[in-house]
């Protein structure tokens, strides 16, 4: 039997795009073809990843990180647009992807950005992919801009945080979408091994520096940007779905973790087997 190909449609969401992970690992072990991704911010990351065979790579790097191996990360510049230059992550993606061009990718793929000179969105279907990527994750005021051709380039999720429009073309099965701002209620995913031996210190620096913890009278910097966002893309991502509908929607809750929550990628990915594995096991009832 022919195995049934899919357009895979990756959300922005920061920290909580690691789900994407668990979402592809469930669908490739369903026995689904995946022809197609279109990604915005961690979408666009986790989906070049993939179209490039470097997903595996990643997920391991990733695992390895604690709290206190994010802040190191983390190269702070005041003077270019956005609090992160970016420089030290995207070295180590650099390494993992190497010189890859979009339109010479086993799939199709498509990273989005929004370019605030024009106030639209870009979609990047050629060129450079670790380019494409950088552009697509910048975060505004947080990650600095990308600069184009003329354009200078944020986070695709300020206009399109879930960009199904790319794939509406595609000669495949199913359109299936991750949405990472689902308002379901979840329980806490469960902590691993891993997550278990990480030491309280560096879970409170983490805490201090990006996360919403306990609840408090004042908001950080990072609250404030967070919860803005974040209520921007959920506003969005309502108006795109009813635009464009896709034949699948596995959603993500926003509880699973918080926006700059990226020491939790064990959590997070399990968080995507769990939702993949409830849309799979409802597809085999009905069929």
């Amino acid at each position: 039997m022919k195995s049934p190909t899919i357009s895979l449609v990756l959300g922005s969401g920061g920290a909580r795009g690691y789900a994407h992970i668990g979402v592809i690992e469930e669908l490739e072990k369903a026995g689904y073809r995946i022809a197609s991704i279109s990604g915005a911010s961690m979408g666009a990351l986790i989906g070049g990843l993939y179209a490039c065979d470097a997903l595996d790579r990643y997920k391991e790097w990733v695992l390895e990180l604690d709290a206190l191996d994010v802040a190191t990360l983390l190269d702070f510049s005041f003077a270019a647009g956005g609090l992160i230059e970016g420089e030290k992550v995207f070295s180590r993606l650099a390494k993992m992807i190497g010189e890859r061009r979009i339109e010479d990718l086993p799939i199709k793929y498509t990273a989005v950005a929004t370019d605030i000179i024009r106030k639209k969105e870009v979609w990047f279907q050629q060129g450079d992919l670790l380019e494409a990527i950088r552009a697509s994750i910048a975060i505004p005021s947080v990650f600095t801009p990308v600069r184009h051709h003329g354009m200078v380039l944020v986070d695709g999720g300020a206009l399109n945080p879930l960009p199904i429009a790319p794939t509406q073309s595609d000669m495949t099965d199913l359109i299936v979408a991750v949405n990472l701002y689902g308002e379901f209620p979840t329980e806490p995913v469960r902590s691993t091994p891993k997550s278990r031996q990480r030491k309280e210190r560096i879970e409170a620096l983490v805490q201090e520096l990006f996360r919403k913890s306990e609840p408090r009278s004042h908001l950080s910097m990072f609250d404030v940007l967070d919860k803005t966002f974040d209520t921007m893309q959920d506003a969005f991502t309502r108006y795109r779905i009813a635009g464009y509908p896709p034949d699948v929607m596995i959603d993500i809750s926003m509880n699973v973790c918080s926006t700059f929550d990226f020491h939790k990628a064990d959590e997070v990915i399990e968080a995507g087997r769990i939702a993949a594995r409830r849309y799979l096991q409802k597809a085999e009832k009905h069929s």
